[in-house]
């Protein structure tokens, strides 16, 4: 079972990363006005919300003990991370506010998982 909970972690990981890089690579052009959500972003985002999932299950069943509050922060703040780059995927350009927004939130959602414990 662990071999297993560490794929998934691995998988989740990449998910931050495609969606945390895919913000990163818009800094530049966000500064100008014209950052848009790139793919990665979006697939990265629903691969962090399937392998959250799995990683829940699948620690509950291996009888390990799961922060159900901490989840369910992470939860809310990755549907709307996951609903604001859905909406706005097939848009030319994206407010800056907006767009700082989900940088913000994947941020702090990365800094709820290592430091909430």
């Amino acid at each position: 079972m662990d071999v297993l909970i560490h794929l998934f972690v691995g998988l989740h990981i990449i998910g931050i990363a495609s969606l945390l890089g895919g913000f990163l690579t818009q800094l530049k052009a966000m500064g100008e006005g014209i950052a848009r959500f790139t793919p990665a972003m979006l697939h990265g985002a629903f691969t962090m919300l399937v392998t959250g999932v799995i990683l829940v299950g699948l620690n509950q069943a291996d009888d390990q003990s799961v922060n159900n509050i901490k989840i369910g922060v992470k939860l809310a703040l990755l549907i709307v991370i996951l609903g604001l780059v859905y909406v706005k995927r097939d848009e030319e350009k994206v407010d800056k506010g907006l767009f700082g927004l989900v940088g913000l939130l994947t941020t702090a959602n990365i800094f709820i998982a290592v430091l909430w414990t």
